[in-house]
């Protein structure tokens, strides 16, 4: 599978050379170059969506939580086996409550809500905790069961990890689940597959696509606003991508969601790939994760509000529980690649998620689905 880089003009970027210079010194210290692998991807026309803005001076944009504990992250993955998670204590209820209560002290004209992408093991053992942040109003969705890379299974083990944790999910909240994010990123151009797979398990949505070059994920050719995937067999893909247009002073809900779009089918799925700025001819990560703890607020803002101001799209932003825990235990035998993306700025990050919160308005996937209308 390959997608066709696009050949359209860059707009200014709105950043200063001395922030340029940041991002692009922090891009190559922590991504490495990574193979694109051909395929067949066809690019179709794009389409117009019109979605309903939740206030009228805002874009919305999605907020997105990955329900996951300090220890089952892939960085440490090298020294801690899965086998033995249950040796280490668990701080995903704590962590978890906190982002809750965050997001609920936020003031705005809108109640902040996320879209949980929440792992199957941590579901087993603490369904109460899902439960609440369903009753808190955000979306659930599905991070896989194991949190095991999924260019590292075969497509049967793959199917069993998500089926086992959409059917745990679904048990748990009563509703249906239709979102899906890989564990660390991980559909490649070498897990194209998975695509596959997802539909024929009931998903309508994916957000795994990072459109960055990275040493375990990525694929830095991939559109970097949200597109439609077609399957038609034979690894052959077809994407669609979408024009969101803002509708200000509409005040009902769209009669016709994504959902219903002629190209959405049982062999589809929309995919909202994380959001990059646009520097210099490449796609720099700035939405989440160690990105967003390393790299100065006021710049990851500029880089944000360009997305919304200049190119008149919304973000996805992630975040992890554990990211704003700077107790949490320290793992020996890292190594120091690993240490430094896990660790860096821990202490820093609470504060910086509620400047975000306060700067930006947010939903969930669903939301934007259900608001959303073709033309």
């Amino acid at each position: 599978m390959r997608f066709k880089p696009s050949t359209r003009p860059l707009q200014d970027c709105n950043i200063v050379s001395k922030e340029t210079a940041v991002l692009q010194h922090f891009f190559l210290i922590v991504n490495r170059k990574s193979q694109i692998v051909s395929g067949n991807f066809t690019t179709q026309h794009s389409t117009l969506i019109t979605y309903n803005s939740l206030t009228h001076s805002l874009m919305f944009n999605i907020l997105t939580i990955d329900i996951e504990d300090y220890f089952q992250v892939h960085a440490l993955s090298s020294v801690i086996k899965y086998e033995d998670w249950d040796k280490f204590e668990c701080r995903i209820e704590r962590n978890t409550d906190r982002i809750l209560e965050i997001l609920d002290s936020v003031r705005s004209p809108q109640k902040v809500q996320g879209t949980f992408f929440v792992l199957g093991w941590i579901a087993e053992r603490y369904p109460d905790l899902v439960r609440r942040i369903q009753k808190g109003g955000h979306e659930i969705a599905c991070h896989g069961y194991a949190h095991k890379l999924i260019y590292n299974q075969s497509k049967e083990e793959f199917r069993e990890d998500v089926k086992k944790a959409k059917a745990t999910l679904e048990d748990i909240t009563g509703n249906e689940v239709i979102g899906y994010r890989a564990p660390s990123y991980s559909i490649t151009e070498k897990s194209q597959w998975a695509f596959e797979v997802l539909v024929g398990e009931g998903f309508k949505y994916d957000s795994s696509i990072f459109p960055i070059r990275h040493d375990f994920y990525g694929m830095s050719n991939a559109p970097r606003f949200p597109f439609i995937i077609s399957l038609n067999g034979n690894n052959n893909f077809e994407f669609s991508v979408l024009n969101f247009e803002e509708q200000q002073h509409r005040t009902t809900s769209a009669p016709n969601n994504l959902l219903t779009h002629s190209l959405i089918n049982s062999n589809s799925l929309i995919e909202f790939p994380i959001s990059t700025v646009r520097i210099l001819g490449q796609n720099i990560p700035i939405s989440g994760g160690g990105y967003f703890r390393l790299l100065p607020y006021p710049l990851i803002k500029k880089g944000l509000k360009r997305i919304n101001e200049v190119e008149q799209k919304p973000f996805i932003f992630y975040m992890h529980p554990w990211e704003i825990d700077p107790e949490q235990p320290r793992i020996n035998g890292l190594s120091s690649r690993s240490k430094f993306r896990h660790y860096v700025n821990l202490n820093k990050t609470e504060n910086k998620f509620k400047r975000l919160l306060g700067d930006f308005q947010f939903s969930t996937v669903r939301d934007l689905i259900e608001n959303c209308s073709t033309a």
